[in-house]
């Protein structure tokens, strides 16, 4: 560490053992001693309102306490002195830097490489940046699904409309219920035509709760490739935000080409932060869309007036301009977070929180459920409707008797809860008896 930096960091009441992922300071100023295997010590990391079930966990993650003592940290730091804390931390020593320790810790999660990591602000934005970024071909099209969420549409759209390519849309099943994933997997392969290029799909379907496998896709469409050449194979995208921090698999192994992420949701992370994900021979295939201010060669090929030599990095794509770093080096403590409690804890507590949801509501004849009740094809989301209701006037309901639900933003909408680490049983029976009042 440089002496500059240290005593920038000392200065501004950081010490250094404060910046390592062993934060203890953060643990100490919980409420309580943070116990990873207590899931009581768990949700005591949280600043939830103990007057409400928190049933919409999906959306925007209230962060545990060291994400928010991390958060708190750098914020004083810059605040005491912004110039010299960003230039030591963001733009002098390798060494000295943050912003790849948050790329390593977010490769450790996924199961791959630090230089694999892009950082971005969402997963909108990640989409963005791939689908814009690629060196499609006019004539080529993007291949998806009617159940894609809007900002994943909303990107394929506006990059085929740049490069003259095209957007097909089609049903991977009728029944989300009774949703196949077999069945899934050969709607996509039949739907393949010479001219598509890039496969864009959802790993969980937030209006409907499906969880797509995305490795069976990935060896499918890998089955198809062999039969392409490699300027033409086809390239599989992934909105991967609410499987990841979920769902106990290695994004990394998957098989996907790019992966894209908020990790303000699911992982618990701060506000406006997120990841893409790919191979170095990915990366290879973008064009950056927005100015890095992570990437050495492409700076220093601006100053010596010339174009950048060499193939994209994933530090290339990383957007510049200032963000909230804050915000983005506090995202090291929530992949921590999870760490310590461990993934497929993690993954287990929301199936089964998530299972009691579906189970109890199966039970009740006024009730219509759209997710599958198989953990394996689904994740933390709960779909239905209640007869006689619209979805988000039941949203309402649930709000008055102190039960924050949501309703799904699409043309078809439906009452949609969801449970994660910071629940209990008690919660679910708390909305379950709301449904029930409403038979």
């Amino acid at each position: 560490m440089s002496l500059s930096r240290r005593k920038i960091l000392v200065g501004s009441g950081i010490a250094a053992s404060s910046l390592a992922m062993g934060n203890a300071s953060a643990q100490a100023a919980a409420p309580q001693p943070f116990a990873p295997h207590n899931w009581k010590s768990v949700r005591a990391q949280f600043l939830l309102s103990p007057r409400f079930a928190h049933l919409s966990n999906f959306f925007f993650a209230s962060n545990p306490a060291p994400v928010r003592d991390a958060i708190t940290k750098y914020r004083k730091a810059f605040d005491e002195n912004p110039y010299s804390f960003l230039d030591d931390n963001m733009f002098q020593l390798d060494e000295d830097k943050l912003w790849p320790d948050v790329c390593a810790a977010a490769a450790e999660y996924v199961g791959g490489k630090p230089e694999e990591i892009a950082l971005t602000s969402s997963t909108t934005m990640g989409l963005a940046l791939i689908y814009n970024g690629l060196r499609l071909k006019p004539g080529e099209e993007v291949l998806t699904t009617t159940h894609e969420f809007y900002p994943h549409h909303e990107s394929i759209r506006l990059a085929v409309e740049k490069w003259g390519g095209s957007m097909r849309k089609i049903p991977l099943y009728e029944s989300s219920l009774n949703f196949s994933a077999e069945e899934a997997i050969a709607r996509i392969c039949a739907a393949v035509r010479p001219n598509t290029r890039v496969v864009g799909v959802t790993w969980v379907h937030s209006g409907t709760g499906v969880r797509l496998p995305i490795a069976e896709l990935a060896a499918a469409l890998k089955s198809l490739n062999r039969h392409r050449d490699e300027s033409n194979r086809i390239l599989l995208v992934v909105d991967g935000v609410h499987g990841f921090g979920v769902v106990d698999e290695d994004v990394a192994k998957m098989g996907c080409d790019f992966f894209s992420a908020g990790t303000h949701k699911w992982i618990l992370g701060p506000r406006g932060t997120g990841i893409i994900w790919a191979k170095a021979e990915n990366w290879e295939l973008l064009q950056p869309t927005i100015p890095s201010l992570m990437a050495k060669e492409t700076t220093d090929a601006w100053r010596q007036d010339r174009p950048p030599v060499g193939p994209t990095h994933a530090a290339w794509i990383s957007p510049g301009g200032f963000f909230a770093y804050e915000h983005q080096w506090a995202t090291i403590e929530a992949f921590r977070f999870h760490r310590q409690i461990g993934r497929t804890r993690v993954q287990d507590r929301i199936a089964e929180l998530n299972s009691q949801i579906k189970e109890g509501l199966a039970r009740m004849k006024h009730v219509t459920l759209h997710t599958p009740l198989d953990p394996a094809l689904s994740a933390g989301f709960v779909c239905f409707d209640v007869k006689g209701y619209k979805p988000m006037d039941v949203v309402k309901i649930f709000r008055d008797h102190r039960v924050i639900a949501s309703g799904t933003p699409y043309a078809v909408p439906h009452v949609r809860l969801s449970a994660g680490i910071v629940n209990f049983p008690k919660d679910i029976d708390m909305a379950l008896r709301v449904v029930r009042s409403l038979a």
